[in-house]
């Protein structure tokens, strides 16, 4: 076995869900439902947002951001199984898996980031109301997606290229329906100590840190609408965020869930049907989520596509 740097396989094979043919049609239906639903209100979010003035807040820019960003999430994954079930093919290049793991890292650690904004939104809305436009200014939000992007492309970037230094065996098999980094480092034939350390390293800082800046921010807000005398008053104050609150819970559980279930099983097909539920579910749950809970994107989205003319599951309430 060869451990030399240089040494990379021209092809990889994603093993995906089933060998089936009946499965596989119906995985193809599935997931293409999926995609467009998903692809649809997403974009359906963007349009409201951009085009109602009273929208034009720090948390719905946020919103546009990540719905943004779970488009390319979910198409940096969805498109090409579904082509590869299309042509009976389970081949990726090498360059192409490379190039789908950058940018799968890359959209992951971007609405990591884009929930901690939110829920930082939603702290100094709740907590400091009479200084929110003042905190909460254009140029601070403009600097903390930006700030967002840079960390996320250069994660991203470290990643990558500390894949680039494995070697792998000419017959490399992902046990998944898309590239993912770890089963990669997995399957690499030279030594993955380095990678382990680096990947482990990120998600601590990059997973963790956000996560607890989120959990901060609603002790917070917990704190301070159970300090409010009126029943009202702490009904508003947390409707403002519990679509939010949802959406994070609906990420963190999936996530957490996909961690702990590759711990505890050797299944690839566990492992790749556990991963479905943040890179495909958790994306096509929240413009629901969104559009049922909160009153200004659904009214919003009335006035886009008609109240009298559209009945749908974004409409319902």
């Amino acid at each position: 076995m060869d451990t030399g740097n240089n040494t990379q396989t021209s092809e990889i094979f994603l093993l995906g869900f089933s060998e089936e043919p009946e499965p596989q049609l119906l995985i193809y239906g599935l997931f293409l439902s999926m995609y467009l639903i998903t692809v649809f209100g997403k974009l359906l979010i963007i349009l409201a947002v951009s085009s109602d003035s009273h929208l034009h807040t720090p948390m719905y820019i946020f919103l546009s951001n990540l719905s943004f960003v779970d488009i390319c999430f979910i198409s940096t994954t969805i498109p090409k199984m579904l082509w590869n079930i299309q042509m009976q093919s389970k081949v990726i290049t090498y360059s192409g898996c490379i190039t789908q793991m950058y940018f799968f890292t890359l959209f992951v650690g971007l609405d990591d980031f884009l929930l901690t904004m939110m829920a930082y939104d939603r702290f100094v809305a709740i907590c400091h109301p009479l200084h929110y436009t003042i905190i909460m200014n254009p140029q601070l939000c403009g600097l903390l997606v930006l700030v967002s992007w840079t960390v996320s492309v250069l994660h991203s970037l470290l990643q990558i290229l500390m894949v680039l230094q494995l070697s792998f065996c000419k017959d490399l098999e992902i046990p998944h329906f898309f590239c993912e980094l770890r089963q990669m480092v997995q399957s690499a034939c030279s030594d993955m100590f380095l990678n382990n350390i680096v990947m482990y390293f990120a998600v601590g800082l990059l997973g963790v840190g956000p996560l607890a800046g989120i959990l901060y921010s609603y002790s917070k807000i917990v704190s301070s609408i159970h300090g409010l005398s009126s029943g009202q008053g702490k009904y508003k104050a947390f409707s403002t965020c519990a679509s939010h609150l949802s959406v994070v819970s609906l990420f963190y559980c999936t996530c957490l869930g996909v961690y702990f279930s590759s711990a505890a099983t050797k299944s690839s097909q566990s492992s790749a049907t556990a991963s479905v539920m943040y890179t495909v579910v958790t994306p096509m749950l929240n413009p629901f989520i969104y559009s049922l809970r909160n009153k200004d994107i659904k009214g919003a989205l009335k006035r886009i596509c008609g109240e009298n003319t559209i009945k749908g599951p974004f409409f319902l309430g």
